[in-house]
């Protein structure tokens, strides 16, 4: 599983913009052969931040992503930011959920 972060600081004046441009494409992104997951979040401890998350099966879906049009929204979008943006890639080879909260409290 590849996981993507892309954490943008953005002008107060071009939010708006990036949310209407961002949202649409992670729904469009969703649909994706290899998309496990695409959210957008906007940071409430930080004005004007937004975080582009998404999570591909594998390498080779991630790197089509990579040059797909889609990406390249995205792209434009850190364009706008006020700072260079944070961008991630991380490879997780396994995934647990609450069972890990139990084993450690148990």
């Amino acid at each position: 599983m590849i996981h993507s972060t892309v954490r943008i600081a953005l002008p107060a004046k071009r939010l708006s913009e990036a949310l209407g441009i961002l949202c649409p494409l992670a729904e469009r992104i969703r649909v994706e052969h290899g998309c496990l997951v695409c959210r957008v979040y906007k940071d409430v401890q930080e004005d004007n931040v937004l975080m582009f998350e998404e999570v591909w099966q594998s390498d080779v879906d991630a790197n089509r992503h990579l040059r797909s049009h889609q990406y390249r929204e995205l792209l434009l979008v850190m364009e706008l930011a006020v700072a260079a943006p944070e961008v991630r890639f991380d490879t997780v080879s396994q995934s647990t959920g609450f069972e890990t909260i139990e084993s450690a409290r148990a």
